[in-house]
């Protein structure tokens, strides 16, 4: 069995915390995972019998992808995302630095720190030459925004076949069965530009678009009445963005509002476009002139594995085993990269320590829990290789 001194876990943290990964998709100057992945690669391939390589994704940005263990036993995959939200309203984002009970720092909670336990765990099975099977873990760029790291991941999946993957997001040392999807749509509508004096011969495409907010406002609370999720509650909608129109003075010839639907297992973006087209049908019949479409965007399904999935399992024994009690099992209400492994194929748990501040002004991570965490990563991920003694 592993074990890791507290030291070693903040120093791997802190080292990652401290280079800045900001999604440039996010902050239009954001400098991305470049440098962070760079920085990973040339310490992981310090330790002789780690295998990194950098998987191109998009614009000069790759994930860094390293194995070690060279066992007859199975494999799994350790995945997280080194790219992070903004730092604006922070005052020292990249200070790594770890006071009382507490490491600082953006990405530190969300999801540096469960990343630097996953790199000090490949050290410590390259220099054992004894590890039972294979672990491969994936430091993946852009899940803040459209998680194109692990979608490449997964067209390569077959160079790894993993037996099984753990998202290493923060879950407070409890483990995440299930998480919501989302599915974005776009709704436009088309007036007719006029002067504004010109009623006759103006259409306003913004007035029209007011019938589709109501209907989906009344939709939104008819959602929240359905029977809920066991872990997650029920699916929600919401509007985020309406633009529209040219100058006070005319009338506007389109208009244009993106909404958020978040869903939960068992509903598909062919059910979410299917109510929406009910809305727009509704309209059409009330008035022939009303003109609007609507254009689906980025969709991502949610995320569910059964508790009694042997991953879970030897992930809940170990928890027990080595903190004494029982872990909970738990849903989480934000998307992660779990539903795009689950969904190819592997079974999949999301474990990881506890903080606070997650895209917040204050992110910290609660080291107690770290070291917690680091330790029963890698027992469970020897137990599972070793064939789940």
């Amino acid at each position: 069995m592993f074990e890791f001194e507290r030291a070693e876990v903040i120093e791997a943290a802190s080292e990652l915390v401290r280079i800045p990964s900001i999604n440039p998709d996010l902050v239009p100057d954001g400098g991305g995972e470049g440098e962070l992945a760079e920085a990973i690669a040339a310490r992981l391939r310090r330790t002789p019998g780690i295998d990194v390589e950098l998987q191109p994704v998009i614009d000069g940005r790759s994930n860094v992808i390293a194995a070690a263990g060279t066992g007859n036993g199975r494999t799994i995959m350790l995945n997280g995302h080194i790219d992070t939200v903004g730092v604006e309203g922070m005052a020292e984002p990249f200070s790594g630095r770890a006071e009382g009970n507490r490491l600082y720092g953006r990405g530190s909670y969300d999801m540096k720190a469960a990343l630097g336990s996953a790199t000090l765990l490949l050290e410590r099975i390259a220099r054992s030459g004894d590890f039972p099977g294979r672990v491969v873990v994936t430091y993946v760029v852009d899940e803040e925004y459209a998680s194109l790291g692990t979608e490449a991941v997964v067209r390569e999946l077959d160079r790894w076949r993993p037996d099984a993957a753990i998202v290493l997001e923060n879950s407070d040392l409890d483990i995440c069965l299930a998480h919501k999807g989302f599915v974005w749509t776009e709704f436009v509508t088309q007036g007719v530009a006029a002067h504004g004096s010109r009623y006759w011969l103006g259409v306003d495409a913004i007035a029209m678009m007011g019938y589709i907010i109501c209907e989906l406002d009344q939709l939104g609370q008819q959602l929240l009445e359905r029977h809920p999720h066991k872990y997650l509650g029920p699916p929600s909608l919401h509007m985020g963005l309406i633009r529209g129109g040219q100058e006070v003075s005319s009338y506007p010839a389109a208009c244009y509002l993106q909404v958020e639907r978040r869903t939960v297992p068992g509903e598909t973006v062919e059910m979410i476009e299917a109510e929406y087209e009910e809305i727009l049908e509704r309209l059409r019949q009330r008035d022939p002139d009303f003109s609007a479409m609507m254009m689906t965007g980025i969709v991502r399904n949610p995320f569910e594995v059964d508790e009694n999935e042997e991953i879970v399992r030897v992930l809940r024994e170990t928890i027990t085993e080595l903190r004494g009690e029982e872990p909970t099992f738990i849903g989480k209400a934000g998307w992660a990269d779990s539903a795009l492994l689950s969904e190819a194929g592997v079974p999949t748990a999301y474990f990881g320590p506890a903080g606070f501040g997650a895209h917040g002004a204050e992110e910290w991570v609660d080291i107690d829990s770290l070291v917690d965490f680091t330790n029963i990563l890698a027992e469970t991920v020897r137990r599972f290789c070793a064939g789940g003694e």
